[in-house]
């Protein structure tokens, strides 16, 4: 084993991380979970130090796990769920709670982001994107305007993997896929934008360094090197966003090729060659993780996790079910799914239970089922879950579509597509074939060829995607699912849009 790269992806729920070998092949892999707090409706945080206890932990299992030999490791890659602040004072302190990807509570700041810039179409002028309120800006300004106290002793902000990054190394640093979604990036130019930090009124010190994704941002520090079993030195390279870094362990690296991954959020996602831009700011602009690319994505912030949620909650049943059996409790899930016929006769799930943002951008919106009579079972709803956060997934495939980037081949990862039903059900909606490949691993698979590219193990990452990933399964829709989604999916969206009034109305009352 002489060369062995990791990938290591801190998540919303846990933390991945992988070895690979030279070839690609996966050696090893370890999960470590942790909790989410919601202490307000709409907010939602998480402990940097849960992120970091949790790498430790399973970069000492794949040493364990892969037999590795401390200098078998060549060089580490990182990404992360997107957005999030970690806030430090001057002594590298953590000062409060992340505030995370699907937390709402930003919506004045948004506004206030847009008024300082000068409107929004200066904003996507300068940034690419409208200000939304995941976004991390809008929660650097919530900070200040909410608790100046704390803002006063902030000496650096970071994302979740630069957090772990740093915690590594040493060093502050970020890298342009992430980085893109701050709202404080110039995409096009690939740094940071010092004309809007001007207007917000922001020192660009609070900013890390920012590299290209497969760069070396820093090396492995004695002590942490010591600690999990690895050698001092050990290259850190820039990594990626999650769904950068997805893209490049699903091979989304060309034009024409498109990932659909369903996740706690959804993502789909596509290449380009230049900057696209939607001019109603309903799809995000971002850097790509390849080398002067970039790429357009829509998201939907509760996609697998209102099926997770329907679990958690409504679920007493079907998980007590799993446990006799001893399966998955989402197999259940699934199973019950699949006893309803294509459009759950007339029932339909809005899945916007923490808000949206692909294609509404409502942190007010809020998950419904509409259309429940007396026939309507738990087969129905659950269905009309899955349904109707695919019917979300095709709104920004549509919206890709319009900017004229053609989608010739859709490749699907994350939970939706381990699920057989859930496969066939993309297809179905989709209204075209959906294929899987032969590693499934998702962010921490594609930050490990990052991590592989930046070392000089290969030259590029469109030749290391080339080598070593294929695609192995095919779903191709189902004429007659395919025509009653044709049916159903326009009024999906007529539903959203006759709820909108009410859903900021019931913002108001929690």
């Amino acid at each position: 084993m002489a060369n062995v790269f990791l990938g290591i992806d801190v998540g919303t729920s846990g933390t991945k991380s992988l070895a690979i070998d030279a070839k690609g092949k996966i050696l090893a892999s370890a999960t470590a979970t942790y909790p989410i707090s919601y202490p307000k409706p709409g907010w939602s945080e998480q402990e940097p130090e849960d992120w970091w206890q949790a790498s430790k932990a399973t970069i000492r299992q794949l040493v364990k796990k892969a037999k590795l030999k401390a200098a078998d490791v060549k060089g580490i890659g990182l990404s992360g769920q997107m957005h999030g602040s970690v806030f430090l004072d001057r002594k590298d302190m953590v000062l409060r709670p992340a505030l995370l990807w699907n937390d709402q509570r930003t919506g004045e700041e948004c506004a206030e982001i847009e008024s300082r810039a000068g409107g929004r179409a200066e904003l996507l002028r300068l940034v690419a994107n409208p200000a939304l309120t995941g976004f991390t800006a809008p929660k650097i300004l919530w900070l200040r305007n909410h608790e100046p106290k704390v803002f006063d002793k902030v000496r650096k902000v970071l994302l979740p993997k630069d957090y772990v990054r740093f915690r590594l190394t040493g060093e502050y640093a970020t890298e342009v896929s992430d980085a893109s979604g701050t709202l404080l990036l110039d995409v096009a130019g690939r740094q940071w934008s010092r004309p809007l930090l001007e207007k917000l009124e922001l020192d660009p010190d609070l900013l890390p360094t920012c590299y290209e994704s497969e760069e070396i941002s820093g090396s492995l520090t004695v002590q942490v090197a010591k600690e999990v079993g690895l050698a001092p030195g050990t290259p850190v390279v820039g990594g990626g966003g999650d769904q950068a870094a997805g893209a490049v362990g699903n091979g989304i690296v060309s034009r024409g090729v498109i990932s659909a991954t369903m996740g706690t959020s959804g993502v789909v996602f596509a290449h380009s060659d230049t900057v696209e831009t939607d001019p109603e700011g309903r799809l995000h602009t971002f850097c790509h993780a390849v080398r002067g690319k970039w790429h357009v994505m829509g998201v939907i912030l509760s996609a697998g996790g209102s099926l997770q949620w329907y679990r958690n909650e409504l679920g007493d049943y079907s998980v007590s079910r799993a446990k006799r059996k001893k399966v998955d409790p989402y197999q259940i899930l699934t199973a019950e799914a699949a006893e309803a016929p294509p459009g759950s006769e007339g029932l339909f799930f809005l899945p916007y239970l923490t808000g949206e943002r692909t294609p509404h951008a409502d942190p007010h919106a809020r998950g419904a089922w509409i259309g429940l009579t007396p026939r309507h079972g738990r087969a129905h709803m659950v269905r009309s879950l899955m349904e109707g956060a695919t019917y979300a997934m095709k709104d920004s495939l549509e919206l890709i579509k319009g900017l004229g980037i053609p989608v010739e081949e859709i490749r699907v990862s994350g939970g939706g597509a381990r699920s057989p039903f859930w496969r066939q059900l993309q297809a179905d909606i989709y209204g075209q074939p959906v294929r899987t490949i032969n590693a499934e691993e998702g962010p921490a698979y594609g930050v490990a060829l990052l991590a592989a590219v930046g070392t000089g193990h290969f030259k590029s990452v469109p030749e290391i995607c080339d080598r070593v990933i294929r695609t192995v399964r095919k779903s191709s829709p189902k004429k007659k699912a395919a025509a009653m989604y044709e049916k159903c999916y326009p009024e999906f969206g007529n539903l959203y849009r006759s709820l909108k009034g009410d859903f900021a109305t019931i913002s108001t009352l929690t």
